[in-house]
Parts: structure tokens; C-alpha cells; sequence
């Protein structure tokens, strides 16, 4: 085919926006910035050193994830986790996860296994250095695995559409002080459960650790709500 005028790209255009989307969606989810602070484009363009027109492509998919809403005449804010949206949050996330948790179960191979522990080892690893942005990278990773070995793909977009939301609350529940049992031993029990072919154990164990996590963001997010209002 003749060459007309397309130069080979070196670097992918999205590269840059990628680096500045974590970053920006690490800080969010960590709690650099909090509930309903404004961010404003040109400070973050002088933090970031990138240009303005990056930090406002960033700021639309983030917005497109939950976690930053664009106000008028007040422009980006960090969104409000609010409890009504959270219940619905964590009922679709009992119906998802408690069906990948089953079947992920009845298809499970020693290479599953050995990829599903080694997530489990990242999020203890990090949830005992309190490393916020790798803690929710390793635990989407563990689900991940979750729902491509039981070879639901389409449920798994789903949840990846709720991600930003999903992962502020995981980053709430997991590091707080106030769950009956900590995020990382929950983890640990449905992987055990799913590792030894029990989809029973495993459906029960994600309904533990979901109702668990339910329970903590209610109370947390009650104190939000009010602190706000």
C-alpha cells in the first residue's frame, strides 16, 4: 500500500492522558482531594506540568466514572459518594460478584489459582503499607481474575463502568477500622474458598465480605452526609 503522508506514531496518543487519568483518579480515590473540592484546571496543569487541554480530557472520563461531576458556573468538583447510590452500588455488586465468586469456582485450573493468590499477595502487600492507589489496583486486578475465570466478560464491563465509584468505596471500607473483619481476611477467605472448588463457600464468603463492607460505608458515608450538609 502507497505511503500517503501517515508518519509512523512513536508515542500513543493517549500515553500522557493515561499517566495524568491515574494519577488524577489515584489522588481522588486516596483522598487528596476530598468530597465536593473544586479542581481547579490550571492548578492542576501547573502540578501535573501538563497542558490544559489534557487536564480537561481527563477530568470529562473521570466525570464519565462518577468521580468528579462538572457543575455549571462552578465547573469540576470531586463527586459526593452519597449512601443512596452506594446501597445500589453494593446490590449490584452482591449479584455480579456472588455469581463470577460461584463459577470461577467450578472452572477452577492450578494457573487460576496461582494468578488469583498472587493478587491476593499484592493487596496484603499493600494494605500493610497503607499504599492507597496499589491497594485498589491490586484488588481490581483480584477481581478481575474473579470474573475472567468464570468467563463472565460482560458482567465485568459492567463493573468496570462503576469502577471509580466501586474502588472510593473498596479504599473506605478496606482501610477502615470499623469492619467486624478486615478487608484483606475476607479476601483471603474467598480466595481459599474458590481456590478449593467450593462455589457454595465462595458465594457465602463474598456475602459476608460485601455485607461487611455494606455495612462500614453506610455508617462512614452517614457522617459524610451530614458533615456536608
Amino acid at each position: 500500500m502507497e505511503n500517503r503522508g501517515l508518519n509512523k506514531i512513536e508515542l500513543q496518543p493517549t500515553t500522557l492522558r493515561d499517566m495524568v487519568l491515574e494519577r488524577l483518579r489515584d489522588a481522588i480515590i486516596g483522598g487528596t482531594f476530598k468530597p465536593g473540592e473544586r479542581l481547579v484546571e490550571r492548578v492542576l496543569c501547573e502540578q501535573l506540568g501538563v497542558s490544559r487541554t489534557v487536564v480537561r480530557e481527563t477530568l470529562r472520563y473521570l466525570d464519565a466514572e462518577g468521580l468528579v461531576e462538572l457543575q455549571p458556573n462552578r465547573g469540576p468538583v470531586v463527586a459526593r459518594l452519597r449512601w443512596a447510590d452506594a446501597r445500589q452500588i453494593y446490590d449490584i455488586r452482591r449479584m455480579l460478584e456472588t455469581a463470577a465468586a460461584q463459577a470461577c469456582a467450578a472452572n477452577m485450573t492450578p494457573a487460576l489459582e496461582k494468578d488469583l493468590r498472587a493478587a491476593l499477595a499484592e493487596i496484603q502487600k499493600a494494605a500493610t503499607h497503607q499504599a492507597t492507589g496499589d491497594l485498589f489496583r491490586a484488588t481490581t486486578r483480584f477481581y478481575g481474575i474473579i470474573f475472567d475465570g468464570a468467563g463472565h466478560n460482560i458482567a465485568w464491563e459492567i463493573v468496570q463502568r462503576l469502577n471509580g465509584r466501586i474502588s472510593r468505596l473498596r479504599i473506605m471500607t478496606l482501610t477502615s477500622d470499623q469492619r467486624k473483619t478486615p478487608g484483606p481476611t475476607h479476601m483471603q477467605t474467598i480466595c481459599d474458598a474458590i481456590a478449593r472448588r467450593d462455589p457454595d463457600a465462595a458465594r457465602l464468603a463474598v456475602e459476608a465480605h460485601l455485607s461487611d463492607a455494606k455495612a462500614v460505608a453506610e455508617t462512614l458515608l452517614a457522617t459524610e452526609e451530614t458533615a456536608g450538609a
